[in-house]
């Protein structure tokens, strides 16, 4: 199999200089061994106007064979003739892409340590290949191609030029042309090459999700066709496939956001104890009051995340509610609640943490759930920083401990997205009452419950905020203590259930943020695969 790499000079930039990004001198001819043959790479052509570096790759068949046995088309254990007789030898497939990555590692990075300053500069560049096996046809290459900057020339090769009726084979002569870094270029055909072929000459293992990544990192993220060569490189193993894409989803976010994906995908922690909302060690320890109302002096008292949770399904029972979304649904306790109950047919989990969904899928166990209770779940992986018509039409939405997470000049934000664009009939959001935290003999005084709360509201400030958010968007809020309602410092968590009111018109926003296309619905059934 052959690619050649042709660009052009400039006054002040030889067309030489290629040699310095792909770490091959022009002057030489070298040889590489890899696993399935020998790569050489050499230039045809290299003086300042114009220069083309080639590999090509001489596969052993023998090789491809004793290394493969029936791993993808390599190995076909049952034809011993079909073992040898293959189009890997010819066809720029997953081969070729790994040779990539053998002989040009350092281009592929970005890295040159003689001219550091030369693999971050955009070249005019022309890539160039014989036979490209192509599952798709010559439609499928633009579609992969073509979004990327890439001027494609995809000519099919017929079967038999002798034959022109017996019509096109699955392969095509693929030219590219564009400006690009080299890296960038060498990145694009080791993810699209095997995309291509729709076949890997070896297992797909969980490590792939990664080198998917990394090669596709600053175009992957928002490819046209994200979901199908994310698909086709992991050869359709669906749970790499769905971890692939909610990583890129949640790089995406972050980007959006200008932050590192780390500080948004916060909402597991590495050992958590206790549920978020109660400062670790507090459920052992509670005042007297909570003791009480669990039923008596003696008894275990009712941890305050579960009281908390009895209190929106009975809010939720109120009003009837039977679509249902947990925004900011983190490790999934109250989705588990949701799905005991059969009036609950429709259930959304939205986190913009990938963590908290994997944690979600192993707690509830998704994987061992029968089909028509898993139906009725669905996870969904976005920000509620963003408006998201998916989330339109539902009879409820609940904000439970969630946002004192966000920062204050983002609220403004997440109440658009939620009140003013998802508009549910009822939203229920719980947040911790700060004045009761002098009731938590292990709480530091001055401390917030969890280090990642960006604030914890007075009951008054609670108050003006719910009261300003139903007054712009058309809603009535009643308020409602959850846990004990200590006479002077009120409720540890405090309960605002906001209902649309029909004869209400929501006040216009001064200013609508941004909307974010997400990725799609994650059903739960997805899991299981």
């Amino acid at each position: 199999m052959f690619l050649t790499i042709t660009t052009t000079g400039s006054d002040g930039r030889p067309a030489t200089d290629l040699g310095f990004v792909l770490h091959k001198h022009p002057g030489k001819a070298q040889a590489f061994s890899t696993a399935y043959g020998t790569a050489h790479v050499f230039y045809p052509e290299a003086d300042d106007g114009r220069c083309t570096a080639a590999l090509l790759l001489e596969v052993d068949p023998v090789a491809l064979v004793r290394r493969g046995r029936g791993k993808g088309r390599g190995g076909a254990p049952d034809s011993a003739l079909a073992q040898y007789v293959n189009d890997r030898p010819y066809a720029a497939s997953s081969l070729l892409a790994v040779a990539l990555s053998t002989v040009f590692a350092s281009a592929l990075k970005g890295q040159c340590k003689a001219r550091p300053e030369l693999p971050a500069q955009p070249l005019p560049l022309r890539l160039d290949l014989p036979a490209v096996p192509a599952r798709g046809g010559a439609e499928l290459v633009r579609r992969l191609f073509e979004p990327l900057g890439w001027t494609v020339r995809a000519e099919p090769v017929p079967l038999d030029a002798a034959f022109p009726e017996w019509g096109d084979s699955r392969y095509v002569r693929l030219g590219l042309e564009g400006e690009h870094t080299v890296a960038e270029a060498l990145r694009h055909l080791y993810v699209l090459l095997p995309v291509l072929d729709d076949a890997k000459h070896y297992w797909v293992a969980p490590d792939e999700v990664d080198k998917l990544l990394r090669a596709g990192e600053g175009w992957l993220a928002d490819h046209p066709e994200q979901k199908l060569i994310t698909g086709r490189y992991l050869a359709r193993r669906w749970s790499l496939t769905r971890d692939a894409l909610e990583r890129l989803e949640l790089a995406r976010l972050a980007e959006a956001d200008d932050t590192a994906a780390e500080e948004i995908d916060n909402a597991v922690e590495e050992s958590a104890e206790t549920e978020a909302g109660e400062p670790a060690g507090t459920e052992a320890a509670e005042p007297a009051e909570a003791t009480e109302q669990a039923g008596g002096a003696g008894e275990r008292p009712v941890p305050l995340a579960v009281q908390r949770r009895a209190a929106i399904l009975g809010v939720l029972r109120e009003v009837k509610a039977a679509r249902v979304l947990d925004l900011g649904c983190g490790q999934g306790q109250l989705l588990g609640d949701l799905l005991k109950e059969p009036r609950f047919t429709d259930i959304v989990g939205l986190d913009v943490s990938m963590r908290a969904l994997q944690e979600t899928r192993r707690r509830l166990r998704l994987d061992r759930m029968p089909e028509r209770q898993s139906e009725r779940l669905r996870l969904v992986q976005g920000s509620l920083a963003y408006t998201d018509a998916r989330l339109k039409g539902y009879d409820a939405a609940v904000l439970s401990e969630v946002v004192e997470h966000v920062d204050p000049p983002r609220l403004s934000a997440l109440e658009y997205a939620v009140f003013g664009a998802a508009r549910p009939r009822s939203v229920v959001v719980t947040t911790p009452n700060v004045e009761y935290n002098v009731r938590w003999e292990s709480l530091p005084a001055g401390h917030v419950r969890h280090r990642d709360h960006r604030f914890e509201w007075t009951r008054e400030e609670f108050r003006a905020w719910s009261g300003e958010v139903a007054e712009r968007h058309g809603y009535e809020v009643e308020f409602r203590p959850v846990g004990p309602d200590d006479p002077e410092v009120g409720p540890p968590t405090q309960l605002a259930h906001f209902r649309l009111a029909a004869d209400r018109v929501p006040v216009p926003a001064p200013a609508r943020p941004a909307s974010v296309p997400t990725t799609a619905l994650t059903p739960a059934k997805e899991a299981r695969a």
